[in-house]
């Protein structure tokens, strides 16, 4: 039996703990309040996944692991430099099960990690993957990308199920480019179905978005071939057409006129989307990144969202 650490006791945190006891290992989840992790390890429930028995395997606590097999580290992208020094430097695996854009340094997840630490074992874990449904053991696929396939077969070996089939790759950029991306084109595909403009818009959107990604990728060093798999186009459809989407119900509410400052007000877990908007943006200099540019501009409140959707109807016609 492993031991598996996970940092991040959020929904998504949870689920993977839940799918590493699933794969029989023994888990140590990590909470940052004590209180929270007191409160979990007591009822075996997550409020956040409310309904969702954890199995007797994980341990939550609030005291940072010191020694185990593999860590994943689900703490939001923001959160992650902050995070990182508390943890123990490790030959063991670490695991990055967030998406996003640092602000400020513009830096993906694995890029804060060589940063912080240049000798660590890493790679990143990104899929087409709703918390609660991996809770519940419900069919699912992700991706373990990374540039040293031993860090990426070890943990794939944890914890894949025949319910969660994981799957390597050797393109750490585009996998983590496709994450971002992903979410940012789902605040604008729920901005699409808030303000009633359609199905074919919300389509047409998507498959605007997917050309948007691949140039972003090829651009930045990423292979073609990941924008159509998992974690680009796979994590693209789910995030902009599903209800559970945390992103997609930010744009559908700006759609419908409610202001992004009453949204973020009324919400206890992190909307990625919004911070890696402008972060994306910044990284992506020099790539026709339309889609995005616009959902930055209508976070940052410098045009409205009849403005927008106009800009973006405005923009030359061309071949696909």
């Amino acid at each position: 039996m492993s031991n598996v650490a996970v940092i991040g006791a959020g929904a998504w945190g949870t689920a993977l703990a839940i799918q590493a006891a699933r794969a029989g290992n023994a888990v140590t989840l990590w909470a940052r309040d004590p209180a929270t992790a007191a409160a979990i390890e007591a009822s075996r429930e997550n409020p956040r996944l409310a309904g969702v028995t954890l199995p007797d395997a994980i341990h939550v606590t609030a005291v940072m692991p010191t020694a185990s097999d593999a860590m994943i580290l689900a703490v939001p992208v923001q959160h992650l430099r902050a995070v990182l020094p508390q943890i123990p430097v490790t030959a063991a695996p670490l695991v990055v099960a967030a998406k996003g854009v640092e602000a400020g340094t513009l830096r993906l997840p694995l890029e804060i990690i060589i940063e912080l630490r240049p000798a660590a074992r890493a790679a990143v874990l990104t899929g087409p993957n709703f918390a609660h449904e991996v809770a519940r053991g419900l069919p699912a696929a992700a991706v373990i990308a990374g540039l040293d396939p031993a860090p990426r077969e070890q943990v794939a070996a944890m914890l894949g199920t025949a319910s969660f089939r994981l799957y390597g790759s050797g393109d750490p950029i585009g996998a983590q480019l496709g994450g971002a991306a992903k979410n940012v084109i789902a605040i604008a595909a729920g901005a699409v179905m808030g303000a009633g403009l359609g199905e074919n818009a919300r389509a047409a959107l998507i498959t605007r978005g997917l050309a948007e990604l691949g140039r972003l990728v090829t651009a930045l060093g990423g292979r073609a071939e990941t924008v159509t798999g998992l974690s680009g186009l796979g994590d693209l459809l789910l995030t902009c057409t599903g209800p559970s989407s945390r992103n997609f119900s930010l744009g559908l509410a700006l759609g419908q006129g409610v202001a992004l400052a009453d949204i973020l007000a009324s919400r206890t877990t992190v909307t990625e989307g919004v911070a890696t908007a402008p972060a994306l943006l910044a990284r992506a200099a020099g790539v026709d990144m339309p889609i995005c540019a616009a959902v930055a501009t209508l976070l940052a409140g410098r045009r409205t969202l009849a403005q927008t959707i106009a800009d973006l109807l405005a923009r030359p016609r061309k071949d696909e």
